[in-house]
C-alpha cells in the first residue's frame, strides 16, 4: 500500500473540504473586522454569531455562554487561573486527576506555586475516576473540580454526569476538558451539570488555532486576555473569523454525523483491537474496553521500545503515536500509563492509533500486518525478550 495511512487523529485531524470552502471567503471577500460598526463588517459578525449558535446548540448551551479562544490549552489555562483568582476568597483548593492533559496539570502546578492546593486523584486500571475518591477529596475550601471528558491517550470516557452531580450538590464549580470528546460523543452541559468546558477546532476536522470555552451564565470568572472588549469583555483580541467559521462548520458536520460516524469507527476500532490482541503475543489494551472514544485504540507491547516502533511504522507509511502529541519529544513514559499502574518498562512500549471516518478496513489490516512484522523484528534484537523466552522454555 503506497498511500499514507494516518492513524493519529487524536493529535490533529484533516480539515474537511467543506470546512475549508466555508472559511475561504472570510480570508478574501468578507475580511472585515466583526467588531467594526460599518456595514461591510456585518458579514463577518453574522458568520461569527452563526458559528457560536452551532457550537452552543451542540452541547445544549446558550450562545452567549460560548467564548472563542486560541485553542484547548488556552481554554484550560483560562479556567484554572481565572477561577482561582475569582474564588480565592472562598477557598484555595482544586481537584483534578493524574491523567489530565498537561494544559491542566502544568497550570495546576503553576497555581500551587501561588499558594493554592491541588488534589490529583488516582484512577483505576482503566483510567476511570473513582467517585468515592472524588467525594473523599472534597473539602470546605474546594472551589473547582476539573476532570477531562475523555482521555487523550487511552480514550477512556469519564462519568461526567455523576461527577457533575457531586459538584452541584457540594456547590463546587465543575470544568471538563472536552478537547478529545467534543463532537465525538454526546455532551449535554445542563444534564451533566458542567459549569465550564474546553474544546478545540482541530480535533473535529476543523482548523488549528481556534477553540472555545463554555462558561455557564452566573459563573464569575474574569478575563484571561486583556486589551479589548471582544467576547463580551471576557477575552480580548480580534476575532479569528475564518477559524471561527471553520470550527462552526466542522462542529455542524460532527454533530450531524455523530451517530453514523461513531458506529463506523467503533466497529473498525474493535476489529483493530481484536486482531492485535489475538495475533501479537504479550500485548495489552490500555483504557476501558467499552467506555472509550469510538476511534481510540492504545496498546502496550512488552519488550518493545516505542520510538523504534513508530519509526518503523513511519517507514511503512503509517502515522501513529506513543501518547500525547504535546509530549512526543519526551523520553519519559506516558504519565497516563504510569497512573493506571503500568511499570516503566511496559509503558515505554506504547502505541496509540486513532482512526477517522475516512479510515478503511483495508488500512487497518495493512497496519496490523506491518505491526506484527515490526514487533517481531524489534523483539528479535531485544536481550530482555531473549532472556524471557529462555526462562519460558526452561
Amino acid at each position: 500500500m503506497s498511500q499514507l495511512i494516518y492513524l493519529d487523529n487524536a493529535a490533529t485531524t484533516q480539515v474537511y473540504p467543506e470546512v475549508l470552502d466555508a472559511m475561504v471567503p472570510y480570508f478574501t471577500e468578507y475580511y472585515g473586522n466583526p467588531s467594526a460598526i460599518y456595514t461591510f463588517a456585518g458579514n463577518a459578525k453574522k458568520a461569527v454569531d452563526e458559528a457560536r449558535n452551532i457550537l452552543a446548540e451542540g452541547i445544549h448551551a446558550k450562545p452567549e455562554e460560548i467564548y472563542f479562544t486560541g485553542g484547548g490549552s488556552e481554554s484550560d489555562n483560562w479556567v484554572l487561573k481565572a477561577t482561582a483568582e475569582a474564588y480565592e476568597s472562598k477557598g484555595k483548593h482544586i481537584i483534578t486527576t493524574k491523567i489530565e492533559h498537561h494544559a491542566i496539570l502544568h497550570t495546576a502546578e503553576y497555581l500551587e506555586k501561588k499558594g493554592f492546593e491541588v488534589t490529583y486523584l488516582d484512577v483505576d486500571e482503566n483510567g476511570l475516576v473513582r467517585l468515592e475518591d472524588l467525594k473523599a477529596a472534597i473539602r470546605p475550601d474546594t472551589i473547582l473540580i476539573s476532570v477531562m471528558a475523555a482521555n487523550n491517550e487511552i480514550g477512556t470516557i469519564e462519568p461526567l454526569a455523576e461527577i457533575g452531580a457531586i459538584a452541584k450538590e457540594k456547590g463546587i464549580l465543575f470544568h471538563t476538558d472536552a478537547v478529545q470528546a467534543f463532537g465525538h460523543i454526546p455532551i449535554d452541559v445542563d444534564a451533566m451539570n458542567i459549569d465550564m468546558l474546553s474544546a478545540s477546532g482541530h480535533k473535529v476536522n476543523g482548523p488549528k488555532g481556534i477553540g472555545l470555552l463554555y462558561i455557564r451564565k452566573g459563573v464569575k470568572i474574569r478575563s484571561f486576555v486583556h486589551g479589548g472588549a471582544q467576547e463580551r469583555q471576557r477575552r480580548a483580541g480580534t476575532h479569528n473569523v475564518p477559524g471561527i467559521v471553520g470550527f462552526g462548520k466542522a462542529a455542524q458536520l460532527a454533530f450531524e454525523n455523530m451517530e453514523k460516524r461513531s458506529k463506523y469507527e467503533t466497529e473498525l476500532r474493535d476489529h483493530l483491537i481484536e486482531r492485535v490482541l489475538a495475533e501479537i503475543p504479550y500485548s495489552r489494551l490500555n483504557g476501558d474496553r467499552t467506555k472509550r472514544l469510538p476511534n481510540n485504540a492504545n496498546f502496550c507491547f512488552r519488550f518493545i521500545e516505542g520510538e523504534s516502533m513508530l519509526i518503523l511504522l513511519d517507514q511503512n507509511g503509517i502515522c501513529g503515536s506513543s501518547g500525547s502529541a504535546c509530549t512526543s519529544g519526551s523520553l519519559d513514559p506516558s504519565h497516563v500509563l504510569l497512573a493506571i499502574g503500568l511499570p516503566h518498562e511496559i509503558a515505554h512500549g506504547s502505541l496509540r492509533l486513532t482512526l477517522s471516518d475516512k479510515t478503511t478496513r483495508e488500512e487497518i489490516d495493512y497496519t496490523v500486518d506491518k505491526l506484527k512484522t515490526i514487533i517481531e523484528r524489534l523483539r528479535s534484537m531485544s536481550p530482555l525478550y531473549e532472556d524471557f523466552v529462555k526462562k519460558q522454555n526452561q
